[in-house]
């Protein structure tokens, strides 16, 4: 009899367990992407003033290339900046979609902190991000040349994210186009 009062205890304990695993085991913080090795959505984004505007036909085009989500509200966009900023100018092609902003905002923010980016568009309502997947700002996808995603970093590209997950990919990318 004394053994059936142990049963709550018990089945505690193994509810307890799980969920400790599954908090510490898997795939982190990021959610896996269901669209890794398929085309991009198609993206029809909205102008910002006299920026280079940006077309799906640009996915597109042949040449690997990065897509960053981004907004100028995004505290973890300011830390980014410095990294797109280098890989820029060392002629990687980044695309923007500004996030959930406004246009002038948008705008103050790479005046005042350069623009990395090839062309740009603006999705002020979220709404093509959905489409991507993105669930927040800022997030990073890797396209080969046909447009197909190779890579998706729900996380600024901080230093050690460049030299650990888009470098290699971006190599190995580079390599097989």
């Amino acid at each position: 009899m004394k053994w059936l009062l142990m049963i709550p205890v018990i089945l505690f304990a193994a509810f307890a367990g799980l969920f400790a695993a599954g908090m510490f085991l898997g795939q982190g913080d990021e959610l896996p992407s269901a669209l890794i090795g398929k085309a991009a959505p198609v993206l029809q984004v909205s102008d910002i003033d006299d920026l280079p505007s940006m077309t799906d036909d640009m996915l597109r085009d042949g040449e690997v290339k990065i897509v960053n989500f981004w907004a100028s509200w995004c505290a973890p966009c300011r830390v980014e900046h410095p990294n797109l900023m280098a890989l820029a100018n060392e002629g990687v092609p980044i695309y923007g979609i500004n996030y959930k902003d406004f246009d002038p905002n948008a705008r103050a923010f790479l005046d005042e902190l350069e623009n990395p980016y090839v062309a740009i568009g603006a999705d002020p309502s979220g709404f093509h991000a959905i489409d991507w997947g993105v669930y927040g700002v800022p997030e990073t996808f890797l396209l080969d040349g046909d447009g197909t995603i190779l890579l998706r970093m729900a996380n600024p590209v901080t230093e050690r994210e460049l030299a650990n997950r888009l470098r290699p990919a971006l190599d190995a990318a580079l390599a097989a186009n």
